[in-house]
């Protein structure tokens, strides 16, 4: 077992995260890309997007092996310290793995939105032949 800080860790994106050139220019290498899908989640974009509670939903993202270092480049260096870690099971074609996700402690404001975000996040999905949400 690896306890170094090289250590790898599972991480299910459904933002725009998902998307490995954005991981890649923010410095971060990601590793064995799989396409993933969590029950009991649904998608919602405020100023920032975040994974709901929600029964008989599904959230579509990507998965991606990053590190520690690499995981805190992308929340705690960017800014983004609203985000928590949670553990999450994530269906992939051939199994269930658990895996990291980040969300929001709070979730959006019911009037809060964010169309520009809304649209590059649609542009996402389809790049990576994901269900396109269909409301903000």
């Amino acid at each position: 077992m690896d306890n170094s800080k090289n250590r790898l860790q599972e991480v299910f994106f459904y933002g725009l995260y998902m998307d490995e050139e954005i991981l890649k220019s923010k410095g971060v290498s990601p590793r064995s890309p799989r396409v993933g899908r969590v029950d009991g989640y649904k998608l919602r974009v405020g100023k920032m997007a975040t994974l709901l509670r929600a029964e008989n939903c599904k959230a579509y993202g990507m998965i991606y092996s990053l590190t520690y270092d690499e995981i805190n480049k992308l929340y705690r260096d960017s800014g983004l310290i609203d985000y928590v870690a949670e553990s999450v099971s994530v269906k992939t074609d051939d199994t269930m793995i658990s895996s990291l996700c980040c969300n929001l402690l709070n979730p959006p404001l019911d009037d809060e939105s964010n169309e520009e975000y809304f649209k590059k996040l649609k542009i996402c999905m389809k790049k990576y032949n994901l269900p396109t949400p269909t409301e903000v």
